[in-house]
């Protein structure tokens, strides 16, 4: 007869183990001590084997008897289900075993191999701060595009666009990473898209300000009261309008000072191309007091804390913020107001966009030579230099609209 559960309750334990049988090859069994143990007997490969399926009361009669019915279905479909339960065991643990943050810092040790130690440590940061505390816990195996459409949109959420994009990017290729490893069946970042879910930006639409607030800006550079390497950094930016990363990892040995020439390696350049800018008169000045300043180390900005480290790629913006220019203007606009200045200057476009290091070339600047129209571009940017400086001035500079 089938048990009941006012049997199960008044079965008492004996001098030795008692079955109570329940049907279908499943019983409970009674120990000397008193444990109420479910078991359930059946056949597999030729031989008798016992699974145990909880014990009571923690695993009721009707879930005794639905786990023992979803073991039989099991067993007639030719798997035994002890054996599959051994196996989704250590599935599970290597599943925990392999969480994306375990399995992405494997994935980070062998990939940062074949790049620089700058970027491998920026990206090992975003790692920490972006990805991480989303979804690292997670089992790799586990883990949805859901999971990651969420972790985008708060990156996004922030106002970090770019990183947002970049934390896709980098989780897209950790899990490239386990699925040649055997740690993952498949690749869930390949099901999203950035325009899906990002609200879109054109290319290079930076806050900026208009050439006529520019003498107004460098004003309040020369007045700024915050830390001198700053305001040094923010007078270089403006006076060579590069990139905010390729400015903030410059070294002292890219310099020629007495030459008034600035090599920027391949390696720190966008393009992945040699950059040269030649220095204005005034950006030298701007040298010579910096090395004052910072020129004991090998980098021209060195963070406050580690000076092995250049300075955050955010400090140049916080400033302007502090001088009250606050989604008005970023280190990036300055490269916006001398492309726009020089071209009403009447300098030539090819000049302007080889200075610039522009990722667009057309056909004049396509195939690339980064010595090309250097001495042109010597007197062009001593022209913006001049010019910068009569902007803080107030002194009025004539321009002739002949390209240099």
């Amino acid at each position: 007869m089938p048990l009941t559960d006012t049997a199960i309750k008044k079965a008492k334990p004996g001098p030795s183990p008692a079955k109570l049988s329940d049907g279908k090859g499943m019983y409970l069994l009674v120990t000397e001590s008193g444990s109420k143990l479910w078991r359930w007997k059946y056949r597999a490969d030729g031989k008798e084997k016992v699974m145990a399926l909880g014990s009571y009361p923690d695993v009721s009669l009707a879930q005794a008897r639905e786990a023992m019915g979803a073991a039989r279905k099991l067993l007639a479909t030719g798997s035994d289900p002890m054996a599959q339960r051994k196996a989704d065991k250590l599935a599970k643990q290597s599943a925990a075993e392999n969480s994306f943050q375990t399995v992405a810092l494997l994935w980070w040790d062998q990939w940062r191999s074949a790049k620089s130690p700058r970027h491998a440590d920026d990206v090992h940061k975003r790692l920490k701060a972006d990805v991480f505390p989303a979804i690292g816990k997670r089992p790799i195996s586990d883990i949805q595009a859901p999971e990651l459409v969420a972790m985008v949109k708060a990156i996004a959420a922030r106002g970090a666009l770019d990183i947002a994009k970049r934390a896709l990017q980098t989780s897209g290729q950790v899990f490239r990473y386990a699925i040649a490893h055997g740690l993952a069946q498949r690749n869930p970042a390949t099901d999203i898209k950035p325009a899906d879910i990002l609200a879109s930006r054109k290319a290079g639409n930076y806050s900026r300000l208009d050439a006529k607030e520019l003498p107004e800006l460098l004003r309040h550079m020369e007045a700024y009261q915050g830390a001198p390497v700053t305001r040094l950094a923010m007078k270089l930016m403006a006076l060579t309008f590069v990139r905010t990363s390729e400015l903030i990892g410059a070294h002292w040995a890219e310099f020629d000072l007495e030459a008034g020439r600035w090599d920027i390696p391949p390696e720190r350049m966008k393009m992945k191309t040699p950059h040269i800018v030649p220095l204005s008169s005034q950006a030298v000045t701007v040298l010579r007091t910096l090395q004052l300043v910072s020129g004991h180390g090998a980098l021209l900005f060195p963070g406050e804390r580690d000076h092995e480290k250049p300075m955050s790629n955010n400090t140049i913006l916080k400033a302007l913020e502090r001088m009250g220019y606050k989604g008005r203007m970023t280190g990036h606009g300055f490269r916006g107001i001398a492309s726009t200045v020089m071209h009403e200057m009447g300098f030539n476009h090819a000049h302007i966009e080889l200075q610039l290091a522009h990722q667009e070339r057309d056909q004049v600047s396509a195939a690339y030579n980064h010595a090309t129209y250097l001495k042109e571009r010597a007197k062009m940017m001593q022209h913006w230099g001049d010019y910068l400086e009569n902007c803080v001035t107030g002194k009025v500079l004539t321009f002739k609209r002949k390209a240099a």
